[in-house]
């Protein structure tokens, strides 16, 4: 059992989803966790996401929430999920449910001996277009950063505290998890993988393909490669 563990979720108008996934989420880090905390990170949902986020919050002690006022990005959303976790341990994942936090302890066994522990996908249960740009995206990642990291994208990751304080990150955009992951390369931080389950979205829509999403990753990865080099 670990001491004590910061757990955020970005949503955007995931309205039909965030209740189930934070009372999940209560129901389980009792088991792995002394003390914990949970963050509702409502990136300008236009439904009804931060309300049912503030009503969670008003029931359960554990449960805090963060609204940012418009949608600004899924990168924004993540910088203020790390900047208001209090605990020695940082996790994310989404708020639509596509992950199972149960699987959290896979990640939790290796982070002793590791900076960073990410997940992979084991079967993306997503349309092929998408699991085509992920191809390409991490082609384009090794290419420019010589990243190897199989999942960048797999938004089921653990983190310790003292590591992200020392990331200098600024993507606001679908770039951060990748960014964060070359900058802990860079600065020789250790990186460990491990297969986690996905499964396919029930309700709400997927943004992460939308073409101005994609464009502004695009534009991101070029800054990060200038500054870097």
């Amino acid at each position: 059992m670990k001491e004590s563990l910061s757990v955020f979720f970005p949503a955007f108008n995931e309205e039909e989803n965030i209740g189930l996934v934070i009372k999940r989420a209560l129901e389980f880090l009792p088991s792995i966790a002394k003390h914990y905390e949970i963050i509702i990170i409502d990136d300008g949902s236009k439904d009804k996401t931060g309300q049912i986020a503030d009503l969670l919050s008003r029931e359960y002690k554990e449960v805090s929430v963060i609204h940012h006022s418009s949608n600004c990005g899924y990168g924004a959303a993540l910088q203020t999920g790390f900047k208001m976790a209090k605990n020695d341990l940082i996790f994310f994942t989404d708020g639509d449910g596509q992950f199972n936090i149960k699987e959290l302890p896979k990640l939790a066994s290796l982070i002793e001996n590791a900076d960073i522990v990410t997940g992979f996908r084991v079967k993306r249960a997503d349309p092929l277009f998408r699991r085509i740009n992920a191809r390409l995206y991490r082609l384009l990642l090794r290419i420019f950063f010589n990243l190897k990291i199989t999942d960048i994208d797999c938004a089921f990751k653990l983190f310790k505290r003292e590591v992200i304080e020392k990331l200098d990150f600024e993507s606001t955009g679908a770039l951060i998890s990748a960014e964060i992951l070359i900058l802990a390369q860079k600065k020789g931080y250790t990186i460990k993988e491990v297969g986690v389950s996905h499964y396919p979205r029930i309700k709400g829509k997927q943004t992460g393909a939308n073409p101005r999403v994609l464009l502004r990753t695009f534009i991101e990865l070029l800054k990060l490669w200038k500054k870097l080099k």
